[in-house]
This record gives structure tokens, C-alpha cells and sequence, in this order.
């Protein structure tokens, strides 16, 4: 497992390249978003999306999957967004929510059989980056801490719970403790929060 220092001030080029190649390879990443640090796979790959699901120990079948794209652009290819959605995106991205919204067919089959995927476009310039470079959104799902929450903020500590188990951790600063807002749009005419989270929708 590699830890690469990065600044949302001045993207490192070599680092981001080696991130996006390990995703593109089927790799695991850690790194930050406007939240919680996140675990992370290329979100068109199954196999990835699987090692992660065992990582967290989800069932797919029965969890809300998230993906992070690099902007509203990129998540109306794997997502249904309507004029309305897409104004409630529009004003709020990039921030810390999760939109629910109805999946397209364009995800991997592990989505298949399921009804929604959880959108997110962070105020997170490395996040997004990754995402953009790729060219595919990130499966993510929230790291996880049952010690000190404080440590879950520490990319160095992370990097220590994780090295087994992922491939990169990207250091980009210590982090939050606050999820994002999840806010379900599947009925874009009365969009409802399902969670209370850093995100204040506009």
C-alpha cells in the first residue's frame, strides 16, 4: 500500500496518474472528499465494487450504492435526472450531499435488479479530479471507525486500519467528521432528506 500526499492547492500530476491507473486495474483507494474520507473502486467494475463490499461487509443487493462523479455532466450518464433534479443538482453541486435518484442502465450489473444509485459531486478538487481523469465515476462508500472518530480524520491512522486491504491512500489533509446530506429526488417534485448530514440544501 502507497500513501501519496496531495494538496488541493496543487494537484501532483505523477500522483493522480498512479490513482487513476490503480483504479483503471481494478485497485482500491482511500481519499478525501468535502466529508469523510472514502473508500473508493472504479464504479464500472465489478470485481473492485465486489472487494469493496467485502471490505465494508455489504450486500450490494441490499445497501444504497454511491457513486462520485466529477460533476452533473458525468452523473446524468449513470443516473435518470429530470429538469427538476437537474436544477436541485445544479444548485447545490459540488457540495456535501447524496442525491438518490433513479440508476440507468449504464452501471455495472451489480446495480442491476436495483432502482436508485446515490449521486455525489463533492467540493473536493482531488475527488472530482480523480473522477474526471478516469473518466467513470467512483463507487465510494464512507470509511468506517470504531476506535477514536478523530482517528478516521488522520490520513496517516487511516492508512494504518486500511494497509492491508487497499492499494492507495491519498493523503489530502485531515478530514471531517460529518456525512454528507442524503437527500432522495427518485420523486423530483418533493425531494425528501433521509439524512441530516453537513450539506444545508438550498
Amino acid at each position: 500500500m502507497k500513501i501519496l500526499k496531495m494538496y488541493t492547492s496543487n494537484i501532483n500530476d505523477r500522483f493522480m496518474d498512479e490513482v487513476v491507473d490503480t483504479l483503471r486495474d481494478g485497485g482500491i483507494v482511500i481519499y478525501p472528499t468535502d466529508t469523510l474520507y472514502a473508500i473508493g473502486c472504479d464504479a464500472l467494475k465489478n470485481s473492485a465494487i465486489e472487494r469493496i463490499c467485502k471490505i465494508k461487509g455489504i450486500n450490494p443487493q441490499r445497501t444504497n450504492l454511491s457513486i462520485v462523479c466529477s460533476d452533473i455532466s458525468q452523473a446524468s450518464q449513470y443516473a435518470r435526472i429530470d429538469n427538476r433534479a437537474y436544477q436541485l443538482l445544479r444548485e447545490n453541486l459540488p457540495g456535501a450531499f447524496t442525491f438518490i435518484l433513479p440508476v440507468a442502465s449504464t452501471l455495472p450489473r451489480v446495480f442491476k435488479g436495483r432502482k436508485t444509485v446515490g449521486i455525489r459531486v463533492p467540493d473536493n478538487v482531488i475527488a472530482c479530479e480523480i473522477a474526471s481523469r478516469l473518466g467513470n465515476p467512483i463507487l465510494t462508500t464512507s470509511i468506517e471507525w470504531d476506535d477514536d472518530p478523530e482517528d478516521g480524520c488522520n490520513p496517516q491512522a487511516i492508512a494504518m486500519k486500511y494497509e492491508d486491504v487497499v492499494d492507495i491512500v491519498v493523503d489530502g489533509g485531515y478530514g471531517g467528521l460529518v456525512p454528507s446530506t442524503v437527500v432522495d429526488c427518485c420523486d423530483s417534485s418533493a425531494p425528501e432528506i433521509i439524512r441530516e448530514g453537513k450539506g444545508i440544501l438550498d
